[in-house]
């Protein structure tokens, strides 16, 4: 029987509250740990999340997700995007910093939602879809505990989306407004992710790191078909690192099968040949 284990925390810098849980097999057995991180207007339980933690946690490892901070959702809320205010505010900075929160939580007994008997933090693993992709590549060049990574459609970098004309526009207005075709929405970006971005790019410039700070295994997990990141951000990340395992799914799109809501109770199929290529990726590196 799966244990989800639900656990709140709070940004020491910003304050906000931020949900995050744990899917696994309790068992008092040790167990590696995956920490799943979502992209830009998604959220831990979009779509087919959920079947992600139960597949993993099937496969033997504690499956950690969280909503990022400032990803729009509210801690008792409808579940959806609704504080278009905090969305605005977010930058990588911030989700850098929610990322590491969480890992530090499992490594204090007193905050770790999941007994200390049924982790094995040597075999810590992170997976970013999208641009948590990107996430979980930065967060894996400053942090040692992390052993192995996965990017599912993951973005290659952060500025080469900005091209001037709009930069230009967006410092002018301070803010720019993206629409989220799901719920048709009008989501804000406040100018200030470029400037955090600016004032941080060591810590944030993805080629930067994955060449020159990067040590640990990577794969690089990509459909196809995606129409909202091409697949050569995945050859461009392998040129950085050439160790990387690179793989290409058939005919897969952005969200490899996925959608929100998802009604089925299994996952889709290529989410479901992504997920076991990963776990395998993953139990290799023990």
């Amino acid at each position: 029987m799966l244990t989800r284990s639900p656990f709140l925390l709070t940004g020491p810098r910003h304050g906000r509250p931020f949900e995050a849980d744990a899917t696994y097999q309790a068992s008092g057995q040790p167990k590696p740990v995956v920490v799943f991180v979502h992209g830009f207007k998604g959220f831990k339980d979009w779509g087919h999340f959920p079947l992600l933690a139960d597949f993993f946690a099937g496969r033997g490892f504690v499956f950690v997700k969280l909503n990022l901070s400032h990803n729009g959702l509210v801690v008792g809320g409808t579940g959806d995007l609704e504080d278009l205010e905090a969305f605005g505010r977010n930058n990588f900075s911030i989700e850098l910093d929610d990322i590491g929160q969480v890992i530090d939580a499992l490594f204090e007994p007193d905050a770790s939602p999941v007994p200390a008997a049924d982790l094995d933090l040597s075999r810590l693993y992170l997976v970013g879809h999208s641009r948590g992709g990107g996430l979980v590549l930065l967060k894996a060049a400053e942090d040692p505990r992390i052993k192995a990574v996965a990017t599912w459609a993951g973005i290659a970098d952060v500025d080469q989306r900005w091209p001037q004309p709009m930069l230009d526009e967006w410092q002018r207005t301070g803010v720019l407004h993206v629409p989220n075709t799901r719920t048709g929405q009008q989501l804000p970006l406040h100018y200030q992710i470029v400037e955090d971005y600016v004032a941080n790019r060591p810590r944030l410039d993805i080629p930067h790191n994955v060449r020159r700070r990067l040590r640990q295994p990577l794969l690089l997990v990509h459909g196809d078909q995606d129409e909202t990141v091409p697949h050569a951000a995945a050859h461009a990340l392998q040129q950085l690192k050439p160790d990387a395992e690179l793989l290409l799914v058939p005919g897969a799109t952005h969200m490899f099968g996925g959608a929100h809501p998802w009604p089925a109770a299994t996952l889709p199929e290529p989410a479901h040949f992504i997920a076991e290529q990963t776990a395998d990726f993953f139990q290799r590196q023990a």
